[in-house]
């Protein structure tokens, strides 16, 4: 086996799928051969660690991500210390000599030309990166304003001044005066003339050739330097086979018309370009390596996809075929409305499902006030026909005690005993809870989190309903999947698990539901229950406050409710709770004659309760509230909606908002107050807002404007699944990945388990919930 280079994790003899181990130090360490500014790594990634690493995805925050590296490693050949190097690039994913190979490039620099001191100064501000050599003139440390490090090197044409903040001796020796420099950054104009600061350095001979290939930039953390990774991943390129997972009957055959380029010629191009690629291809990654990589990710998804699925049927689930005089038919019997045919089309879908031997796991959606939660009622009375119990849990305390007030009003006059569980409760009560769930006596259970807790145990749990699933991490929806087999009777060897029906009120787009979400079973209700009015959506300049609580004022004089919902303040829970507070002082100042509410996430559950109880009973006609109300509440007569800086909330947290009125006959309408001026992104949110009220036309938007993270919620979990592809842009490769996968699955099985480790490692599980 070759000496261990000190830059790369050394290989164990094995796979590309052996873990990395950390490489022994060695004495080459002691001499770095470039230096970029700032600290060194040892001292400056400590530091960096303190503050929390600054990671930088693959693709999201990728100038954060290689600044981190860059100033973290001072000197490019400073390597972070044996202990912590294998830890750092697990914080990367880098877990594996594979991994290595497959972390690509965010962007390029152009190492491969000089240019003339002068002629770089002639483009100084125009936030060009420039690389020119030249020998020290100068070196000198100054202490005016303050200490720093100034070098002066100069070539037949001209001197540029390099200035440092950040520095050690070892630093000042580097760049000691005759000693020649090949320097990169951007040239600004500073109070003593052009200057470069803290630029790339790299000391040279005289006659040092220029690189022939582009410098790959790769996403980072602290700790990490760009010249450590490049070694790292040049090292495991070398070392590292790359054999063809894709079958030659796959790729003449369904794949012929992309013309897939080999992965390894793929994989080598994109770490070490020549010069002549096109830049433009490289960094918008339409070229046809891009492709290739982008294309075997996808396929890896479908693939992990369809055996998900696969798997799930295999496992044995309680049969519940429908009883035509059951308690289904009862409760339906019962209702004072009628279902619409979007509702009756899906709860047939879902029966259907819960009648067979195999697990359902089916996702709901529909847009906000559809009618989620009556089809949820009567899956959950299909369960409890058949002699088994349900389960709904819920993201907060509001949402889940919504349900329950609504479910066991319409089931407990039926003779079903419902239980509610959540962390609020006192101590006897949530024992008492959890004593009927165990015994079986409660057929149907209702929580949040607390439901899922060690000690809550089930009877016979026969169906999972998760609501907001994109709120809960995976293994919060399999630890409720999960909560059938922890009964005292021993496990049967036909041990089956329960049916799983998971709801959203955010609509999947089409490019999601194709990819991350092509393993579910998907029913709509794409219909809204008769008597509801359109909202109208309006934006208003915050100047115009005085008119708008006029507004809230004439509403309330008409018999109505109005929200005041209060802006949303990510970096501080308090500083929000404080704009709630000074907004309800505000409205009940300004609108003496009125009953004014306050309901906020600090509120004791019970004084929440008893608000929102007033609330619903017309006891009070204004309501403050934070986001807590974002979902779960259902007051009909609430016509008039307030968004305070609208401008700080996301797409679909404005659609939930919005969708609190719009429940009753009366027009309503929701204004949406901004402060100028606004953004690009946020301008782009409020005009959608305004121009529709459809919820997937919402979603696909949002899916523009932000990417796929507010709809997949803890499914990437952190560990994206997609780290290359882009759903915008690439959605026209997943027709291919699908066929492919279909085929692979039935002809290539051994190709199959090569494909998916290499690229997934042990991630599939992020697709189990």
């Amino acid at each position: 086996m070759p000496a261990c280079d000190p830059y790369i994790p050394a290989l164990m003899p094995g796979t590309a799928t052996d873990p990395i181990d950390d490489p022994a130090p060695t004495a080459a360490q002691s001499t770095p051969p470039a230096t970029t500014g700032g600290k060194p790594a040892g001292r400056g990634a400590a530091r960096a660690d303190a503050k929390g690493d600054a990671k930088a995805g693959q693709k999201g925050g990728d100038k954060a991500g290689e600044k981190a590296g860059e100033k973290a490693g001072e000197r490019a050949g400073d390597k972070p210390k044996p202990s912590s190097a294998v830890a750092r690039l697990a914080k990367l994913g880098l877990r594996r000599p594979v991994d290595l190979v497959l972390h690509l490039p965010l962007r390029y620099e152009d190492e491969t030309t000089l240019e003339p001191i002068r002629d770089a100064i002639r483009r100084a501000g125009m936030g060009l990166a420039a690389q020119v050599e030249g020998e020290v003139v100068s070196n000198e440390v100054t202490f005016r304003p303050r200490r720093q490090l100034v070098v002066k090197i100069a070539d037949e044409t001209g001197e540029l001044t390099l200035r440092f903040i950040n520095f050690y001796g070892s630093q000042t020796k580097q760049m000691a005066e005759g000693v020649r420099l090949r320097v990169r950054g951007e040239i600004r104009g500073g109070f003593f003339g052009a200057e470069m600061v803290h630029p790339t350095v790299r000391p040279i001979t005289p006659d040092e050739p220029l690189p022939d290939r582009l410098t790959p930039v790769y996403p980072a953390t602290a700790g990490i330097s760009q010249a450590y990774l490049r070694k790292a991943i040049g090292g495991a390129m070398s070392r590292t086979p790359m054999p063809e997972t894709l079958p030659q009957a796959i790729l003449r055959g369904p794949l012929a018309p992309l013309k897939l380029t080999p992965l390894i010629d793929c994989l080598r191009l994109l770490h070490n370009p020549p010069p002549q690629e096109s830049e433009a291809a490289l960094a918008d990654r339409s070229h046809p390596a891009w492709v290739r990589i982008k294309f075997d990710e996808l396929l890896a998804q479908q693939i992990s996809l369809r055996r998900s699925q696969a798997a799930r049927k295999e496992k044995n689930a309680p049969s519940m075929p429908r009883r035509a005089d059951g308690l289904l038919t009862r409760f339906l019997a019962a209702l004072p409305f009628r279902l619409t045919g979007a509702q009756q089309r899906v709860v047939e879908e879902i029966a259907a499902d819960m009648a067979l031997p195999h697990p359902m796991h089916r996702l709901l959606q529909g847009d906000v006030g559809s009618g989620k939660t009556i089809v949820a009622a009567l899956a959950a009375c299909q369960a409890i026909d058949a002699g088994y119990q349900a389960a709904l849990m819920a993201p907060t305390e509001i949402l889940a005690e919504q349900h329950y007030r609504k479910l066991s009003a319409w089931l407990e006059p039926l003779g079903v005993p419902v239980a509610w569980l959540a962390g609020s409760l006192k101590t006897k009560a949530k024992r008492e809870a959890v004593a009927r769930a165990e015994s079986g006596e409660a057929r149907l259970v209702i929580g949040t989190h607390a439901l899922i807790q060690d000690g809550v145990k089930f009877a016979n749990l026969g169906l999972a309903v998760v609501d907001e699933q994109h709120r809960f991490g995976v293994a919060q929806r399999l630890a409720l999947r999960g909560k059938a087999a922890e009964g005292d009777a021993p496990a049967p060897v036909d041990e089956k698990v329960p049916h799983q029906l998971m709801m959203s009120a955010t609509p999947i787009p089409r490019t999601l539901a194709m990819t991350y979400y092509a393993d579910l079973d998907v029913s709509v209700i794409d219909e809204l229950p008769p008597g509801r009015t359109p909202i109208v959506t309006r934006l208003v300049n915050d100047a115009r406050r005085d008119e708008v609580i006029e507004r809230v004022h004439h509403a309330a004089a008409e018999g109505r409710q109005v929200y005041w919902v209060c802006p949303l303040i990510e970096e501080s829970e308090a500083l929000q709770l404080q704009t709630a507070v000074e907004t309800f002082e505000t409205l009940v100042a300004a609108l003496p004659d009125l009953r004014v509410g306050l309901v906020h996430g600090r509120l004791p559950p019970a004084e929440k309760a008893a608000v929102m109880d007033d609330f619903s009973a017309n006891r009070l006609q204004v309501l403050v509230a934070t986001t807590v109300i974002e979902v779960g509440v259902d007051v009909p007569n609430a016509s008039l909606m307030v968004i305070e800086h609208a401008e700080r909330f996301g797409l679909a947290q404005l659609h939930q908002l919005r969708g609190r009125v719009g429940r009753g006959s009366a027009e309503s309408v929701c204004l949406l107050m901004y402060q100028a001026p606004l953004s690009p992104t946020a301008r782009e949110r409020l005009a959608t807002m305004r121009e529709t009220t459809d919820g997937f036309e919402i979603a696909r938007r949002d899916l523009q404007i932000r990417g796929p993270g507010e709809f997949l919620g803890a499914r990437q979990s952190g560990e994206a699944m997609l780290r290359f592809a882009d759903l915008e842009t690439d959605a026209w490769l997943v027709d291919y990945a699908q066929e492919a996968a279909e085929q692979m699955l039935d002809r290539f099985p051994e190709a199959v388990e090569a494909h998916l480790l290499r690229w997934l490692g042990g991630r599939e599980h992020f697709l189990k919930a």
